[in-house]
């Protein structure tokens, strides 16, 4: 199965566990992303969710690697906001290389989050969410168009 012919938002976590591991961290993006919470992959509940997510709370994320750091697009406005450190690192789900985005010095709200993603085609990036350790949902990032990977 390749990336590009199939949408994460309908694979299972067990497939898109499968896709993050086989996948390598490519490099830090660059610039804005769109983002879609996949918080209970492959359910009838995650197709509720995703749009609710995304309308509401969180829309993604813009990089600035010569920064080495992030903000979140937040509420209906995409407010920028929860700023996180971005850096090549290794992973909590497998041990392998991921970019690492770290939140622990940078936002008091969020401190005890970290993600991680990995690049799973050009312009797509599939991540893992941490709460104190523990993994708690997936997200994906769309770059946009313009935006470097």
């Amino acid at each position: 199965m390749t990336v590009q012919s199939v949408d994460l938002r309908t694979l299972s976590k067990a497939e898109l566990d499968e896709i993050f591991r086989s996948s390598p961290p490519g490099s830090i993006p660059t610039g804005r992303s769109r983002g879609t919470a996949l918080l209970a992959p492959g359910s009838a509940v995650d197709g509720i969710l995703r749009p609710l997510i995304r309308t509401l709370v969180w829309k993604g994320k813009v990089f600035r690697p010569q920064s080495e750091d992030l903000k979140n697009l937040l509420s209906p406005f995409a407010f920028r906001g929860i700023r996180a450190r971005v850096y090549q690192g290794t992973s909590w789900f497998d041990d392998a290389p991921a970019i690492i985005i770290d939140y622990s010095r940078t936002s008091l709200v969020a401190r005890m989050v970290r993600d991680e993603i990995r690049q799973v085609a050009p312009g797509l990036y599939l991540g893992q969410i941490f709460l104190w350790k523990k993994r708690i949902g997936l997200f994906m990032l769309e770059l946009a168009a313009g935006s470097a990977a």
